[in-house]
C-alpha cells in the first residue's frame, strides 16, 4: 500500500485521548480524594492497581468502569487521522503507561482497534473476582530498566522502541517512524529515533519542553501540534511527504507540496533556531 513504508507510534493519554485515562477514572468513579491521598506512597501504577481493588470493595464493578471508559474525550480528527493513516497502510503501534483493559476499551468504542497492530502498555485482567488488576510492564521490583531518563519505574518507552526498531531491521524495506507524545516518558524514545524519522510532540506539555532544551541529543526532525486539528494535519503531511520520498518524486510537484514550510524557532534554554524542526502550516 501507499504507505506501507510508514510505522506511526503513538502515546495514549493525551495524545488520542485528550485525558489521562487513569485520572479518567479515578475522578468519575469519586475516587480522587483517596487517590491524592496515596499518589506520595507508591508509583502510579501500583497505585492504580491499588484504587481498582478499593473501588472493588465498595461496590464498583467492571461495567461502571467501562461505562467511564466509553465517555473519555477524544477529537474527532483524531479518529480521522487514525483512521487515515491505516487505511493508507501506515503500522500503526501504541507505546503507552496506560493499561491494556482501558485502551483495548476505548479504542474498540471508537472502531480504532483493528487500526493498531500492536499496544505496548501495562498488562491487565479481570480476576475470578470481578476486580480489574493492572500490572507493570517491567517489573521494576525484581528487573528495574536502568534508564537515567525520565521514565517512570514501570515502564521504559526507549527500551520499547528499541524493540520496535529491531524488529523493523529484519525486514527488506526501510520503514520510518514518526512518534507522537506529550508526557515525561515519551523523551526517552525520542532520543532513539534516527535521521529521516519524525519526532512530533504536543506544544506546551512536558515532552516539549524536553525537546526544547535538549534539541541537540535529537536526530529527528522535530514537529509540533496543539489539538486535535494540528494532530491530524501534521500527522496527514508527513505521511505524505515519506511517501513521496519514497516514490522518488522529484521536481515541481514535491517542491511545490512543501514550499511553505518554514524553520520554527522553538523556545529553549538557548532561544536557538533549530534547522531541522518544522512548522506545517494550517
Amino acid at each position: 500500500m501507499a504507505a506501507s513504508n510508514v510505522v506511526v507510534v503513538m502515546d495514549f493519554d493525551k495524545t488520542i485521548l485528550d485525558c489521562d485515562s487513569d485520572n479518567w477514572v479515578v475522578d468519575k468513579l469519586g475516587a480522587t480524594e483517596l487517590f491524592n491521598e496515596l499518589l506520595p506512597t507508591m508509583p502510579l501504577n501500583s497505585l492504580m492497581d491499588r484504587m481498582m481493588k478499593e473501588l472493588h470493595i465498595q461496590g464498583t464493578k467492571i461495567e461502571d468502569i467501562v461505562a467511564v471508559l466509553k465517555r473519555t474525550p477524544i477529537h474527532p480528527r483524531i479518529i480521522q487521522a487514525i483512521k487515515f493513516a491505516h487505511a493508507l497502510g501506515c503500522d500503526l503501534k501504541v507505546v503507552s503507561d496506560a493499561n491494556v483493559f482501558f485502551i483495548d476499551t476505548i479504542l474498540k468504542h471508537h472502531g480504532l482497534k483493528e487500526c493498531f497492530s500492536e499496544i505496548n502498555t501495562n498488562p491487565s485482567f479481570v480476576d475470578e473476582e470481578g476486580r480489574l488488576r493492572i500490572f507493570p510492564y517491567h517489573d521494576f521490583t525484581k528487573h528495574p530498566h536502568g534508564c537515567s531518563h525520565p521514565c517512570p519505574p514501570n515502564m521504559c518507552k526507549g527500551i520499547v522502541i528499541e524493540k520496535i526498531q529491531t524488529s523493523l531491521s529484519a525486514v527488506e524495506e526501510k520503514k520510518t517512524i514518526i512518534y507522537m507524545g506529550d508526557g515525561l516518558g515519551d523523551f526517552c524514545p525520542s532520543l532513539k529515533l534516527g535521521d529521516g524519522d519524525y519526532m512530533l510532540p504536543r506544544k506546551d506539555f512536558p515532552v516539549w519542553d524536553l525537546v526544547c532544551k535538549n534539541r541537540s541529543l535529537i536526530k529527528a526532525e522535530v514537529c509540533e501540534w496543539s489539538n486535535g486539528e494540528e494532530f491530524d494535519h501534521v500527522l496527514h503531511h508527513f505521511i505524505t511527504k515519506i511517501t513521496i520520498d519514497k516514490s522518488n518524486i522529484k521536481g515541481n510537484n514535491a517542491t511545490q507540496l512543501y514550499s511553505d514550510y518554514k524553520v520554527q524557532t522553538m523556545p529553549g534554554s538557548s532561544n536557538q533556531l533549530f534547522s531541522h524542526t518544522l512548522y506545517v502550516p494550517l
